[in-house]
Formats: structure tokens, sequence, C-alpha cells
């Protein structure tokens, strides 16, 4: 049985393992007790049956901005635990609590435009659309579609924002279609097809 819960400290040192095992982007725990002091009610952990951390959602507020807006630091699921639709859960427990804690009126993230498969999930199963192509975004010097997505005005359209009548974690998902890049006018992926992990930027190290 799969579940996804709030996380709590002592979960952070299997989350930074899972970042390890699935991502190039990754960061120092430090970073990750960051994120939980700041805004410990984005932060989602998935686990098995036997408690396992299996994957989780690192997620921060953008509170001087105006108006305030989440930002998905990292995504990421272990390949064992993948098509299960937890990356889909985390991501949409996350922004419920952007939306009722901080009255969010956005969220915004990065992906590789080589991660074909966190791709989809954003664009068609979350409904994110792209803004731009932010060239050489990433240390390794790969471009990322910085995309956002927009919730309904007011915490009272939150249901309607997130998609409260999607499928539970288990159940096969039936994406809609938001515009893709070639809609919009920017480049598509690269043909080659890679992993899902997750959104997953080079970020500042945080406050001493």
């Amino acid at each position: 049985m799969l579940s996804v819960r709030e996380a709590g400290v002592n979960d952070l040192l299997q989350m930074q393992q899972t970042n390890l095992w699935c991502l190039p982007e990754n960061y120092n725990l430090k970073y990750y007790f960051y994120h939980l002091l700041s805004w410990p009610q984005l932060l989602y952990v998935a686990e098995d049956h036997k408690g396992k951390a299996v994957g989780y959602v690192l997620a921060k507020m953008e509170e001087d901005d105006v108006p305030p807006h989440g930002h998905i630091t990292s995504l990421s699921v272990l390949r064992t635990h993948r098509k299960c639709g937890l990356a889909t859960k985390l991501m949409r427990s996350s922004h419920e609590r952007m939306v009722e804690t901080f009255d969010a009126a956005h969220v915004a993230l990065h992906v590789r435009r080589s991660n074909r498969a966190a791709f989809h999930l954003y664009s068609q199963t979350l409904n994110y659309t792209i803004r731009d192509v932010e060239k050489g975004y990433y240390a390794d010097g790969e471009d990322a579609y910085d995309m956002r997505k927009t919730f309904a005005e007011g915490k009272a359209g939150v249901k309607e924002a997130l998609g409260a009548d999607a499928a539970p974690v288990g159940a096969s998902e039936a994406p809609t279609a938001p515009p893709s890049p070639k809609d919009v006018g920017l480049p598509p992926p690269p043909a080659a097809p890679a992993e899902a992990g997750g959104a997953a930027a080079n970020p500042p190290e945080p406050p001493a």
C-alpha cells in the first residue's frame, strides 16, 4: 500500500537519498532543513507499506513577490514506484496547501527540455503551461522550460483549481491536453526519451 503525507524532520535523509538516486540536481541536507523550517506545509513524502520513502516533493513560497506564489524546487519518485500516480498526488497535495495556507496565486517550476516524462506530467496531467525557455539554466548547460499553473481566484476555488476529483494513488491517469511547446511557438523537447524525475533548479544556498 502506498500513501502520501506531510514530511517531517525524520524524512529528510530519505528524501535526500531519493534525490541522489533519481536526479542530477542535488542539495545538501541544510537546504532540506531550510525548506522544512520555512514552509513545513508544502513538503510531502510518499511511502510504501514498510514506511520507506519512495518519493517526495520539495516546495517553497516566493512570498516577497506580488502576488505571492509557490515554486516547486524538486520532485522525485523512485523508478520502482513510478506509474502509480504518486508524483501527481505529491504535487496536488503541495498545490492545495499553497492555496489554503498562503493564498498563492500560482505555482511555477523549471524542467529540463530533455525530460519528456516530467514535461508530460506537468503539461498534461497537472495543466502547467510554458511561459518561457531559459537558456543554459542547468549547471550542465541544458535549457529549461519555465512553467506555471494558475490557481482559481480565492481559497473557495481550490478544489476546482487543483483537480480534486482526480483518480487516487495507484489509479491510471487520463490527462487533458493543454498547449504544447509547438502551440505556443516554443521549441519542443528533444526526440530522445528521458526518465521522469521531477523539476529541480540549481538553487542558491539558504540564509546562514
